[in-house]
């Protein structure tokens, strides 16, 4: 009798070694498993669930530190990057995506063969090979495609064959929830799910990726990364505002105009057909605003620490839930008998929605600050002596707002595009209540130049920019002006002598010489030599006596 049951209980371990010895698919990817209700509730469309059996033959299993890590693939270990677009609001998609990282000098070419980099050159030199896996002449030399065998190797782990057409080599491998998906690619693939029946909160997406190996496959990554579904829409705000040094730091700058931009994260674009509206509380006692555009400027004119709400509300298009029973009306000769029992059903005449909800709130600090800048007036600097090489231009500024403690000059050409080097200066004029300083800056050259003028302080930083249109100050040039105006003074002295003369001609007295024979000769000759000379130089007067000019009556 003990013999039997001694047999029994061989018989019951060796038809019990086969169940232990397949392995699953949640032995191969992870033990964190959840229940089997929340299974049921969590189902994705297209996964399956991890109890199948794993095909470990074709796929070998790995544990972390197994020393076949090492050479699974050549030149060193290949790394995957998982990624998502989480968080994902229940009910839209969120997508993974998975990128394979190859060892230096290695990548993939348009056919899918891994192959060295030209001109790279890792730790050990550059190889002489071209291919890392040449999996485009494995296929060939092997008769890959022409496998039919009962045991051919076109399928995934748990013996599903390849779609057609499946000239990838790699084989990706999700898991989450308790469930799998199995896609063949190349170096990066995607996978997206939708979060309808997705549990609220964090999960865990794990991949893991294999590489052909002749017949077989070799795993070569494993990665895994968190995701979040949330039913709050997920909301940013972004804010701006002219001369505001640092946004970032959420101080702002009393009395000029804050810009408030509203992000929604919704990457699937989930939210697309849906009614959108935007109520602000800014916290400085206005009231509350709402509003469906995803822009708002808002002004604070006081100082002070001010609490911002915002609340975002969607009206998301749906499935109408089920319609709720309605007691049916009872009369003493419809009472029915039994256990079937008459109920009536609610069904709503209106589209049904979903109203979804997403909330941002911020701390911001309002303070004073410089809210404008003006150029006044520009004016060219003349120094006494021998001008520099460089022009002088002092500029006239104005601005509003608190006393600027800085003030910077960017110097460019007329398109303010190129720039020349920067020049900053500290205000340590007491300015007072009032803001107005000058502004000296050097100019190299003659032409036209774009200056940008700032104005800033701990908190604020105004900008005005103007054109500066510079003459030519070369020596050549100026001594050709000199050159000129010398010409020009000793032309106008000759011309004022000729007047001189003329007019003093043309006035002078006349005196009666006395009859002498030696002096009568000698005054003749004298006289016409001069009246010659008029001729010659003077044609135009033609007057033959000059003592008619004492005459009265002629002009």
């Amino acid at each position: 009798m003990e013999c039997l049951y001694c047999f029994l209980g061989f018989l019951l371990l060796a038809a019990r070694l086969p169940l232990d010895a397949a392995k699953r698919f949640h032995d191969v990817l992870s033990n964190e498993r959840p229940s089997g209700h929340m299974w049921e509730h969590n189902q994705l469309n297209g996964w399956s669930s991890d109890e199948n059996d794993w095909n470990e033959k074709l796929y070998p299993v790995w544990k972390k530190g197994d020393s076949r890590w090492k050479s699974s693939w050549k030149g060193g270990r290949v790394q995957a990057v998982l990624t998502s677009d989480s968080p994902a609001l229940v009910g839209s998609t969120i997508t993974f995506a998975v990128n394979l990282v190859f060892p230096r000098c290695q990548k993939e070419d348009t056919s899918g063969n891994i192959v060295y980099e030209k001109n790279c050159r890792n730790d050990t030199g550059p190889s002489p090979d071209l291919y890392v896996y040449n999996w485009t002449a494995w296929t060939e030399d092997s008769g890959w495609e022409n496998d039919t065998s009962e045991g051919h190797h076109n399928v995934f782990p748990d013996g599903k064959p390849f779609p057609h057409p499946w000239k990838k080599n790699f084989v990706y491998v999700f898991h989450t929830l308790g469930q799998y998906f199995q896609k063949l690619g190349q170096c990066s693939v995607t996978v997206s799910i939708n979060t309808a029946n997705v549990s609220l909160g964090p999960q865990i997406m794990e991949v893991t990726v294999f590489r052909r190996h002749r017949r077989t496959y070799v795993p070569i990554a494993k990665v895994k990364d968190v995701y979040v579904v949330t039913d709050q829409i997920p909301v940013f705000v972004t804010m701006s505002q002219k001369n505001n040094r640092n946004s970032s730091d959420e101080t702002f700058l009393r009395d000029l105009p804050i810009t408030f931009s509203v992000l929604i994260h919704d990457p699937s674009h989930f939210l697309n057909e849906s009614a959108i509206y935007y109520t602000w509380n800014f916290g400085d006692n206005t009231g509350l605003f709402v509003s469906n555009n995803h822009t708002l400027n808002h002004t604070y004119v006081l100082n002070g620490t001010f609490s911002l709400n915002l609340t975002v509300q969607a009206e998301v298009p749906g499935p109408c839930p089920l319609p709720s029973p309605r007691p049916p009306k009872t009369t003493p000769s419809l009472v029915p008998t039994g256990d079937n029992t008459l109920e009536l059903w609610e069904i709503p005449d209106e589209s049904c929605h979903i109203t979804r909800y997403g909330y941002f709130k911020a701390t911001i600090t309002i303070v004073e600050g410089i809210l404008e800048v003006n150029i006044i007036q520009v004016t060219d600097v003349l120094m006494p002596g021998p001008q520099p090489d460089n022009s002088l231009v002092d500029f006239v500024v104005t601005c509003q707002g608190s006393i600027p403690t800085e003030v910077c000059t960017v110097i460019s050409d007329p398109s303010c595009q190129i720039t020349q080097n920067p020049v900053c200066d500290p205000v340590a004029v007491e300015l007072g209540d009032a803001c107005l300083l000058t502004v000296r800056r050097a100019f190299s050259g003659s032409g036209t130049y774009c200056m940008n003028l700032t104005l800033g302080d701990d908190a604020s930083l105004a900008l005005t920019s103007t054109l500066v249109s510079i003459s030519s100050r070369d020596p050549a040039s100026l001594s050709r002006m000199a050159n000129g105006i010398l010409v020009s003074l000793g032309c106008l002295a000759i011309l004022v002598t000729v007047i001189a003369f003329l007019m003093y001609k043309k006035h002078k007295e006349y005196k009666l010489i006395e009859n002498s024979p030696g002096i009568e000769i000698r005054g003749k000759g004298l006289n016409v030599f001069l009246n010659h000379a008029k001729t010659l130089f003077f044609p135009g007067n033609q007057e033959k006596d000059p003592l008619l000019k004492n005459q009265p009556g002629i002009l």
